[in-house]
């Protein structure tokens, strides 16, 4: 949950800051300077110096997310995370505020299955006053009993108003159904029941476990030089506790084959299917890459658009990706069709990955994916000091190496057809899990 609560006062800090970032986007570059830095307390971050616009971005992760919820208090990661910026240090909720917004800095936390993470954008001018606060958020929050109640209502209130949606009991069920008992089969907001278990000392526990210098990652891109960052990050990190206390999470095979389905009187059906799927560090990770952009990752170029868009007009639209998380990986294919040709579009699907994985792809399609991929990567990764930060905390997360961006393109060059073939076998031919959300479909199994 990333917490985006509007201010009453917008600052002439506020507003620099917001036309500076107007102007932030970068060309899209395959070359990127990346420093690694290390502060005196063996803190460190990779960074971008760039000084084409007066704007500081720092991203930062701990691992260990909601997989890190005891069990009962789901959502307290993300309870926790819309807490930041409502008091730390001796500044409560208003005051902390204020100078934030003084500050012309832009805050955000957020947790995710496998990480806590928070970022800051900010005026390089005003980058003392910025840190500041967020040195105390990071290290004293405060988790006052007033903003606590206020976001976990607002939490509930979400969870309150989708138990009307379909689509959420369907993400539940299919949640349950793919990953049993594992820590990724639970809500990642937590219910109305575990929410109100939770208390102040539930969140400083969780904080105080994770939290920690061996569990974090840190990415800086803009005006700023290294040696100033080797200080900040000290400011901002060294006081937390050396090792973290998370724990253990078992890694989880899906539960494939199977059918999940949620009746809903609508006129449109959605599909969901998957497959097995490879962990990022995985050898063959790339040929099941460009695998899976030759099936339905390329959207308008795949053979899933092809065959179910393009020849049939049985979809809008369609994709294919994989889904690389800490401890499960899955293939994932998705569309929505009309109800009554739900049965059709699932037999066309089907149909499309046997012949890839009977198959696999042609040289050309092959020789198409790698220009594509290796041309999109910039654009989609390197085109502004934000994507640039979330990029290199990515790479950091993942353990692909500081020299990664410049080896990247010779690991694509370098995958043959017989690889991409081999990673269609292995992924496509097991029995998917498929998830119905729509009205009754007979003969969804064929």
């Amino acid at each position: 949950m990333t917490q985006l609560f509007a201010k009453t006062r917008i600052s002439a800090a506020g507003l620099a800051l917001a036309a500076c970032m107007a102007l932030a986007a970068l060309p899209a570059q395959a070359n990127v300077d990346i420093q690694q830095v290390r502060s005196e307390k063996g803190i460190t971050a990779w960074l971008v110096e760039d000084y084409s616009v007066p704007i500081v971005t720092i991203r930062f992760s701990f691992k260990g997310g909601n997989t890190q919820d005891p069990e009962g208090k789901e959502g307290l990661s993300e309870l926790m995370s819309g807490l930041f910026d409502e008091g730390a240090g001796e500044l409560d909720s208003d005051a902390f505020q204020i100078k934030l917004d003084d500050a012309g800095a832009e805050m955000r936390f957020g947790a995710e299955r496998d990480r806590t993470f928070g970022s800051m954008r900010m005026l390089a001018e005003k980058k003392d006053e910025a840190f500041d606060l967020l040195k105390l958020a990071i290290q004293q929050p405060r988790f006052d009993a007033a903003p606590m109640d206020r976001i976990r209502a607002q939490i509930v209130s979400g969870i309150v108003a989708n138990q009307r949606d379909p689509e959420t009991a369907a993400r539940v069920k299919w949640a349950e159904a793919l990953y049993g008992a594992h820590p990724y089969a639970r809500p990642d907001e937590g219910t109305e029941k575990s929410l109100a278990t939770i208390t102040a000392d539930d969140l400083r526990d969780y904080h105080r476990r994770v939290f920690a210098r061996d569990n974090l990652n840190v990415a800086v891109v803009g005006a700023i030089d290294a040696e100033t960052v080797k200080r900040e990050l000290d400011r901002l990190f060294g006081d937390l506790p050396e090792r973290s206390d998370l724990r253990p999470v078992e890694k989880v095979d899906l539960k494939l084959d199977q059918e999940v389905r949620v009746d809903y009187d609508l006129p449109q059906t959605s599909l969901q299917l998957a497959y097995p799927g490879v962990p990022r560090d995985a050898p063959d990770f790339f040929a099941a890459y460009l695998m899976n952009h030759i099936l339905g990752g390329g959207t308008f170029t795949s053979r899933l658009f092809d065959e179910v868009r393009e020849k049939r007009g049985l979809a809008y639209g369609i994709n294919s990706s994989l889904v690389t998380q800490e401890y499960a990986s899955s293939l994932v294919i998705g569309t929505a069709t009309r109800s009554d040709r739900a049965a059709e579009t699932l037999g066309v699907i089907r149909d499309t990955v046997r012949r890839m994985a009977e198959e696999g792809p042609t040289e050309a399609e092959l020789a198409a994916a790698k220009q594509y991929v290796i041309g999109a990567y910039a654009l989609n990764n390197l085109d502004s000091s934000s994507a640039i930060a979330s990029t290199l905390l990515s790479l950091q997360e993942e353990k692909l190496g500081i020299d990664y961006i410049d080896r990247r393109t010779a690991l694509i060059e370098a995958v043959t057809l017989d690889e991409v073939k081999a990673a269609a076998r292995k992924l496509l031919t097991a029995d998917p899990a498929i998830l119905v959300i729509g009205p009754p479909l007979e003969g969804t199994k064929g």
